[in-house]
């Protein structure tokens, strides 16, 4: 049986249109989220949580959040989602097959 995984994705675009900067503000964003993992994840120290990567959607840079974090740490999910809304950034969501 094929699951799904909901994501909310912060796209590095503002809601008026323009680039969000800096450059890298999603893997600052997603290196300060680094500490929320699933217990017994067995990844390094020095790499991103899988639950908040920074990736690149249709050459925009984006973070995508798996919504499984709001269950295992709400305040990580509402700092993300507020930083989006604090910085005025156009959101998505989506659900990817897991499993």
């Amino acid at each position: 049986m094929t699951d799904t995984v909901r994501q909310f994705i912060i796209y590095g675009t503002t809601l008026d249109g323009g680039r969000f900067r800096p450059s890298d503000w999603a893997e600052r964003l997603a290196g300060v989220m680094a500490p929320y993992r699933p217990p017994g994840f067995a990844g390094s120290h020095l790499t991103y949580s899988p639950y908040v990567l920074p990736t690149m959607i249709e050459g925009v840079r984006c973070v995508v959040v798996d919504e499984r974090l709001r269950q295992i740490e709400p305040l990580a999910w509402k700092f993300v989602v507020d930083f989006a809304q604090d910085n005025g950034l156009k959101t998505g969501d989506r659900e990817i097959p897991h499993g």
